[in-house]
């Protein structure tokens, strides 16, 4: 049977609202992928664990204090309108969400605007945009770490710090980025695939800047 609707409620201990706004997200998903393609036709049937709960789960690491956050290469949402359904929930925070697909950035703001969420999508690149001392970056499948670091340096500040979905890779991926970066960073398994992690990052520097 798969892991349903049901499963993510028991799972996420989430409200009724929150497991409704995934849900109507997920009708909506199916509804536009059936003409254009966002994701994966094969996904679909998986929407539950494969799309809400694995990006549900950086939400948990998301801080009580965080007011803004940067999604990097958003697709069709994930974890970018999982953050914002968060913040709606705790009645605070916003989620910039950032994606240069046409379709995409259409489909995203109509689940924007059907569910209410404190979100804005930002049809650009990562490197066509500015913003500074953002609180949270995120992201799921956009870069290898390396070059995700060095996208995020440009929205890093103090006190900014980074939520990453991550693959089997990640050590690898971890001991490359180090090459160029100075970092703090916590991995925490992920709940929905065996091989994968969310991994904090805080405290990034350029090596050369960390240097005396």
């Amino acid at each position: 049977m798969g892991f349903t609707q049901d499963n993510f409620a028991q799972a996420t201990q989430a409200s009724a609202d929150v497991v409704a706004d995934y849900a109507r997200w997920g009708q909506l998903l199916a509804k536009w992928n059936a003409r254009i393609n966002l994701v994966a036709s094969s996904s679909l049937a998986g929407f539950w664990e494969r799309h809400a709960y694995d990006s549900w789960q950086i939400t948990p690491h998301i801080k009580d204090m965080t007011e803004t956050l940067l999604d990097l290469g958003s697709g069709a949402g994930f974890p970018a309108l999982a953050a914002a359904i968060e913040m709606k929930s705790r009645g605070r925070g916003h989620v910039y969400c950032v994606e240069s697909a046409g379709k995409k950035v259409n489909f995203m703001r109509t689940v924007i605007r059907e569910l209410s969420l404190p979100a804005t999508v930002m049809a650009k690149r990562a490197e066509e945009i500015s913003f500074n001392n953002i609180d949270c970056i995120t992201a799921r499948a956009f870069a290898p770490l390396p070059r995700l670091l060095s996208y995020a340096h440009s929205f890093w500040g103090p006190k900014t710090y980074g939520l990453f979905l991550k693959g089997q890779g990640l050590a690898d991926e971890i001991r490359s980025a180090q090459d160029d970066w100075i970092f703090s960073h916590q991995s925490t398994p992920s709940l929905s695939d065996e091989t994968g992690f969310v991994v904090n990052i805080s405290q990034l520097k350029r090596r050369e800047e960390g240097k005396i």
